[in-house]
């Protein structure tokens, strides 16, 4: 788990969590070039998708996340 909640830069981020989120991001590639590209980490969960603004990027970057973790997403724009 990271240390802080927020990640706004490198120079407060602790070498432990850099290497965890460098380790996640390597087992998210083995996933991604996996046959089916899917993990059941989030399987029978639902995520809210909350967005201030419409940002297409960023809604299917989220959408497809919560794809590749066996979610259901739910989407709300306000």
């Amino acid at each position: 788990m990271l240390t802080n909640k927020d990640l706004l830069g490198l120079q407060e981020t602790s070498k432990e969590d850099i290497e965890l989120i460098l380790d996640t991001a390597d087992m998210m590639r083995h996933i991604l070039d996996s046959p089916t590209k899917r993990t059941a980490h989030l399987a029978g969960k639902s995520v809210v998708l909350f967005f201030l603004e419409n940002s297409t990027r960023t809604r299917l970057s989220f959408e497809m996340s919560c794809k590749y973790l066996s979610a259901n997403s739910l989407k709300n724009y306000f």
